[in-house]
C-alpha cells in the first residue's frame, strides 16, 4: 500500500525540474538570474554551414537554406549567411520560435527536415550541410534520455534476476531481492516527486535512483537471504534459523544503511543543486530498501516458508539449502538448533565450518604470507590509481555526450573547426541603469572594439540584443578553439579578466556585467565543485570512521575502512581517466575517449563508491567479529569470515558489476563514464580489496585489530551474532587487559546484564 500510494502521489504531482539559473553557479548563476529576473527568454539558437569545394561555391545553397528554414514558419531573427575567412563556407544564424523551456520537438524537426531537402538537392555539387544548435541538440537528448532509461530499466532488472536465480537455484527467492529493489525505487521516485515542489531535481536524477535503488536492494536483501538460508542448511528450524539472520546480517544491513545514508548526505556541502538532489533520491532509496530488508523480507521468509525454493530449474538440481532444511524439519524442534552447535564440524562453539571452496583456496596463500599480498594488493590498486593524478574534469557538452559518429556531433564539430566558437559563443549580460542612455550606447561600442582588437581570441560573428524594456544587454562572443581548449580558455579569461571588468562594468547598474556561456558554465561548476569536495570528503571520511569506530569498536579496523575505500576510489579514478582521457583501452569497454571526465563525476563516484563498499566491509567484518566474539582465535575468525561470506558478497558484486555494465553501454557519455568506473570499483573491491587486502591487513595486525583506547571504553557494544552470554563474557575477558578491575560489571544470577549492550 505504502508503494502504491507513494508512486501515485508522486505520479500525479510530477517531477519539478530545476531552472537554469538554479543550476548554474557564480557568474554563470548571476548572469541567468539577470536574464530570468527580467523576463528574458531567450528562444534556442541554430546555426547552419554551407560549405563548398570553391570560393562562394556555397552562395546557392545558402539561399536555399534561407529560404526554406523562413518557409517552415517556425524560426525567427535569419542573419545574412557570415563567410568564413577561406571565403569556402557560410554560417547561418537563426532562433526558433516558442518559449525557450518548451520541450515540444515538433519545430525543431520541422526545420531539420527542411534543412536535409536542401543538403539532398545539393547532393553531387560539391556542398556540405551541417546544422547543430540548442534545439537540434536538445530534441536529440530527450529522445536519447528516454531510450536510455528505458534500455537500463529494462535490461538491468532481468539481468539482476538472472543471477540471483543462479546463485540461489529458486525462482521465488531470486524474485525477493529483486522485488524490493523495484518497489524501494518505485516507493522512492514518488516522494521524490512531492520533494521536487520545495527541492527541484533534475531529470539525470531518475537514473542515478535506480541505479542506487539497484545496488543497496539487491545486497540488503541478499546478505540477509543467504544468512538465513545457511542457517537452515545447517539445520535449523525456519524461526531460530530467521531470528539469528536479523541478530547478525539485519544488524549488519542497518549499520551499512545508516553508513551509506550519511555518506550521501556529505553532497548536501556541495553547494551543488545536482548533487542535493542526488543526495534526497539516494538517501530515500537507501532507507526505504534498508527499513525493507529488516522488516518486509523477514516477515515474508516467515510466510513462505519452505516454499521460498519454489521455481529450482532442473538444471540447478537439489542443494544444500534444501537438504538442511529436511534435517531442520526432522528434528522438529528449536533443540535442533542445539544439536547442530555441538556436532557441527570445527571452529568455537561446534559451529559448521563455513563454506566457500574457491575462497577458502584462494585465502589460504593470503594468510600464509599476509606481508606479501598485502604490498602486492596495495601496488596494483595504486597503479591503477596512477593515471588518476592528470584528471581533467569539465562539463562535457552535448557534442562530447554523443558517439563520435554521431550526425550532430560531426556537424558540431565541423563548423567549430571553421568558425570557432560558433555554435556555442561565450554570453555577456549586462544589466544597466538606462541601456539607452548614451554611456551605455559608448561602452557596447568600445567593447566591440575591444573584441576586434584581441584578433584571433575571438571568432567572427558577434552578436548584440538590447532590451530596452528590461535594461539588459546580451552580447554572444565567439571563442577562439574549439570550445574546451587552451585558447577557449584564454578566451574566456581575457572577457572575465580584463574586457568586461575594464569597459562594460563602469556602465553597468552596481557593476552588474557577467559572462555564461558552456565554457563559462563548466568552468564556474569545476571551480564551485573543487571548493566543494573537500568539506564533502571530510564530512564522508569522518562519519564513516566513526560509525566503523562505534559498531567494532575497533581504532585499527576504523582506520583501514577508510585507506581500502580511498584505495577502490582511485583506482576508479584512475581507470576513468585511462580510458574516457586518454583513450587507453578505450575499445575494449565500447566507448571512445573525449579528453575529460564529467565535472561531477568524481564527487559523485566517491561517495557512490564510499556507500557501497561499507556493504561489503561491515558484511565481512562483522561476521569476523562475531567469530572472534564466539572465542575463534583471529586467524581462525578470518578465514571463517570471508569464506562464510564470500558466495553473497560474490554475488552482490557480480549483480552490481552487471547492472554498472548496462549503464557502460547507453548513449551518453557520462553514464557511460558512471557505469565503468563503478563497475570497475566494485570489481576490485570484491576481489582485491575483500579477498586480500582486508585479510592480509588483519593478519598483520593479529590482535591488535580489536585495539580501543582506554579513553574510548565507554563506547556502547554492538552484538555481531548469536553468541550467548559465556562467549560474550569470554570477550569482555580478553578485552579486560587494559581495563581496571574496579570497572568491571559482574553478571546477573540469571545471565542478564547490567552493562548496555546496543543491537
Amino acid at each position: 500500500m505504502f508503494v502504491v500510494l507513494t508512486a501515485t502521489l508522486g505520479g500525479m504531482a510530477g517531477l519539478t525540474q530545476p531552472t537554469e539559473a538554479e543550476m548554474s553557479v557564480r557568474d554563470s548563476a548571476r548572469a541567468t538570474a539577470i536574464l530570468q529576473d527580467a523576463g528574458i527568454e531567450e528562444p534556442p539558437a541554430e546555426s547552419v554551414m554551407v560549405a563548398s569545394r570553391a570560393e562562394g561555391g556555397w552562395r546557392a545553397a545558402a539561399a536555399d537554406v534561407v529560404r526554406a528554414v523562413e518557409d517552415t514558419g517556425r524560426v525567427k531573427d535569419v542573419r545574412e549567411p557570415l563567410p568564413s575567412e577561406d571565403g569556402r563556407a557560410a554560417l547561418i544564424g537563426f532562433r526558433m520560435r516558442g518559449a525557450a523551456d518548451s520541450t515540444d520537438d515538433k519545430p525543431v524537426t520541422e526545420v531539420l527536415d527542411a534543412v536535409e531537402e536542401v543538403r539532398e538537392g545539393h547532393r553531387g555539387e560539391g556542398v556540405e550541410i551541417h546544422q547543430y544548435g540548442e534545439a537540434s541538440a536538445g530534441k536529440w537528448l530527450n529522445e536519447i534520455l528516454g531510450d536510455d532509461f528505458a534500455k537500463a530499466e529494462w535490461t538491468a532488472v532481468p539481468l539482476a534476476l538472472g543471477i540471483l536465480l543462479v546463485a540461489f537455484g529458486a525462482l521465488v527467492a531470486a524474485l525477493l531481492p529483486v522485488a524490493l529493489a523495484i518497489t524501494a525505487f518505485l516507493a522512492a521516485n514518488g516522494i521524490l516527486a512531492l520533494v521536487s515542489s520545495r527541492l527541484h531535481i533534475d531529470e539525470q536524477t531518475n537514473s542515478v535512483m535506480l541505479l542506487m535503488g539497484l545496488a543497496v536492494g539487491v545486497d540488503y536483501c541478499l546478505f540477509y537471504l543467504r544468512r538465513e538460508r545457511d542457517e537452515r542448511a545447517a539445520g535449523r528450524d525456519a524461526q531460530t534459523a530467521l531470528r539469528i539472520a536479523a541478530a547478525t546480517s539485519g544488524r549488519a544491513v542497518l549499520v551499512s544503511g545508516l553508513t551509506v545514508m550519511v555518506a550521501m548526505a556529505g553532497m548536501f556541502l556541495s553547494g551543488l543543486l545536482l548533487f542535493q538532489g542526488f543526495a534526497v533520491a539516494t538517501i530515500l532509496v537507501v532507507f526505504i530498501a534498508m527499513v525493507g530488508s529488516v522488516t518486509i523480507l523477514p516477515a515474508a521468509l516467515s510466510w513462505l516458508g519452505d516454499r521460498v525454493e519454489k521455481g529450482r530449474p532442473r538444471l540447478f538440481g537439489r542443494r544444500g539449502g534444501g537438504r538442511g532444511r529436511k534435517r531442520g524439519r526432522a528434528a522438529g524442534q528449536p533443540g535442533a538448533a542445539g544439536q547442530d552447535r555441538s556436532a557441527g564440524q570445527g571452529g568455537p562453539a561446534g559451529r559448521r565450518a563455513p563454506g566457500g571452496r574457491i575462497s577458502g583456496a584462494l585465502l589460504r596463500p593470503v594468510l600464509a604470507a599476509p606481508g606479501l599480498f598485502a604490498v602486492a594488493a596495495a601496488v596494483a590498486m595504486l597503479a591503477l590509481a596512477a593515471p588518476a593524478l592528470g584528471m581533467k574534469t569539465e562539463q562535457l557538452s552535448l557534442e562530447q555526450q554523443m558517439s563520435q559518429d554521431a550526425e550532430l556531433r560531426v556537424s558540431a564539430e565541423k563548423i567549430s573547426e571553421t568558425f570557432p566558437g560558433g555554435p556555442s559563443p561565450a554570453r555577456v549580460v549586462l544589466k544597466a541603469d538606462d541601456v539607452r542612455s548614451a554611456k551605455t550606447r559608448t561602452a557596447l561600442a568600445d567593447f566591440r572594439g575591444a573584441l576586434r582588437e584581441e584578433g584571433a581570441r575571438f571568432g567572427r560573428g558577434v552578436e548584440t540584443r538590447v532590451y530596452a524594456d528590461s535594461d539588459v544587454a546580451v552580447i554572444d562572443v565567439p571563442l577562439a578553439g574549439n570550445g574546451t581548449d587552451a585558447a577557449s580558455l584564454a578566451a574566456l579569461d581575457t572577457l572575465r579578466d580584463r574586457l568586461v571588468p575594464d569597459v562594460l562594468e563602469p556602465a553597468a547598474a552596481g557593476g552588474q556585467a557577467y559572462v555564461t556561456g558552456e565554457l563559462a558554465g563548466s568552468t564556474d561548476f569545476n571551480d564551485q565543485l573543487r571548493d566543494g569536495i573537500v568539506p564533502v570528503f571530510a564530512f564522508i571520511t569522518a562519519v564513516t570512521f566513526l560509525l566503523m569506530l562505534v559498531c567494532f569498536r575497533s581504532l585499527p579496523i576504523a582506520l583501514a575502512s577508510i585507506v581500502l575505500n580511498l584505495l577502490s576510489v582511485g583506482a576508479a579514478y584512475g581507470v576513468m581517466t585511462a580510458v574516457f582521457q586518454h583513450g587507453w583501452g578505450d575499445e575494449l569497454f565500447g566507448t571512445q575517449a573525449v579528453g575529460a571526465i564529467e565535472s561531477w563525476m568524481p564527487l559523485f563516484v566517491l561517495v557512490v563508491l564510499f556507500g557501497l563498499s561499507m556493504d561489503y566491509h561491515v558484511f565481512v567484518v562483522s561476521r569476523i567479529r562475531e567469530a572472534k566474539d564466539r572465542g575463534a582465535a583471529t586467524r581462525e575468525a578470518i578465514r571463517e569470515g570471508v569464506r562464510a561470506t564470500a558466495p553473497a558478497v560474490t554475488g552482490a558484486a557480480v549483480i552490481m558489476i552487471a547492472v554498472f555494465a548496462v549503464f557502460a553501454t547507453l548513449s551518453m557519455q557520462d553514464m557511460k563514464q558512471m557505469g565503468v568506473g563503478l563497475a570497475v570499483a566494485v570489481l576490485l573491491d570484491a576481489t582485491l580489496v575483500r579477498m586480500v587486502l582486508l585479510p592480509a591487513v588483519m593478519m598483520l595486525l593479529g590482535e591488535r585489530n580489536w585495539y580501543l583506547p582506554s579513553w574510548l571504553r565507554w563506547l556502547p557494544r554492538v552484538e555481531h551474532g548469536e553468541a550467548g552470554s559465556e562467549e560474550r563474557e569470554r570477550a569482555d575477558r580478553a578485552e579486560g587487559h587494559a581495563v581496571s578491575a574496579s570497572a568491571a560489571v559482574p553478571e546477573a544470577p540469571g545471565g542478564a546484564r547490567d552493562r548496555q549492550h546496543v543491537g
